[in-house]
């Protein structure tokens, strides 16, 4: 290879990596897994790396286009893998500080990445999701969504607005400050660990829901209603018994930490994150749980934790 193209394949690559964080975060929030969105940023960066650059007038705005157009072909297989998970189909945890939650400097971005929220997209068609995705978390124009999406821009807005509508309808909720939160949370892991079913009843709405994704790997009970029986199911969890610990491995140390901009609690064993207890805290109390224990949704959570330790446990067994 010659000087001249060593340098200008040194240069795309550059233009790509001054890219990469945007992609991914767009990437995350269309695809609700992080190794999806891996491998959509490394497919985009291969047709880049293929490309007659000489042609593309905005780098940006071409990688972006590829980048959608990667995820909605992921979309439309993982719908079909979906059908035959086995369990409850939970987004991939990340924590929060990862590049790929991207920008936290809106509520709307904040929102973007709730596992609420996506949770909530898997309702949308996957153009719903691209538009609803583009437009509210990076502010992209309709007429820019409609050149990504080939699509008019008039048909852009009505899909949005339908996008908007499923999303909004389920999706309501008074915020709470992120001390109050975090202080929850501790509150929480207290009453989980003493087994204190009725200080855990009080932090909990009278209607909140636990789900739970195994992944087939991972014995879970994947839904579980009302607060009474999610008190006692999860002071049940959380006494230690041989089993449990073959199971994951060992006697796991308890954190509390930030996931997807949210308080979490983490079980960590050997280094390695096993279980987390995502928190939907509203004003009212705790209305949703999200436990999230397939391994292979928590191995960038695992990674991440491990590169920002030391971590000091709230509690172990």
């Amino acid at each position: 290879m010659t000087e001249d193209a060593l340098g200008a394949s040194s240069a795309a690559a550059d233009v790509f990596e001054n890219s990469r964080g945007r992609l991914e975060a767009i990437a995350y929030r269309l695809l609700g897994s992080a190794a999806d969105a891996e491998d959509a940023v490394q497919d985009t960066y291969l047709r880049w790396h293929a490309a007659d650059r000489g042609r593309v007038e905005v780098p940006e705005a071409w990688l972006t286009k590829v980048l959608t157009n990667v995820c909605l072909n992921q979309l439309d297989s993982a719908r079909v893998r979906r059908e035959s998970y086995v369990g409850q189909w939970l987004p991939e945890p990340v924590l929060t500080g990862d590049r790929m939650l991207g920008p936290a400097d809106t509520v709307e971005r904040r929102e973007s990445v709730s596992l609420a929220l996506l949770t909530l997209l898997e309702r949308l068609s996957p153009h719903e999701r691209a538009v609803y995705v583009l437009r509210e978390a990076f502010q992209y124009s309709h007429r820019e969504i409609a050149g990504i999406l080939e699509l008019s821009e008039a048909n852009c807005q009505q899909i949005y607005r339908r996008a908007k509508e499923h999303v909004t309808v389920g999706h309501t909720r008074a915020a709470v400050d992120a001390a109050a939160a975090r202080r929850i949370a501790a509150e929480f892991l207290a009453a989980v660990l003493s087994g204190d079913t009725g200080a855990l009843v009080r932090l909990l709405t009278g209607d909140v829901v636990s789900v739970a994704d195994g992944g087939g790997h991972v014995p879970v009970r994947t839904r579980v209603e009302g607060a009474l029986a999610i008190a006692r199911y999860l002071c049940g969890l959380a006494r230690p018994t041989a089993v449990k610990t073959a199971i994951i491995g060992g006697r796991p140390l308890f954190h509390i930490a930030e996931v997807n901009d949210a308080p979490a609690v983490l079980l960590e064993v050997g280094g390695r994150i096993v279980g987390a207890y995502c928190l939907d805290i509203t004003a009212a109390g705790i209305a949703e749980l999200r436990i999230q224990a397939n391994p292979g949704k928590l191995e960038r959570l695992s990674r991440r934790w491990a590169a920002t330790g030391p971590h000091r446990p709230a509690a172990q067994w």
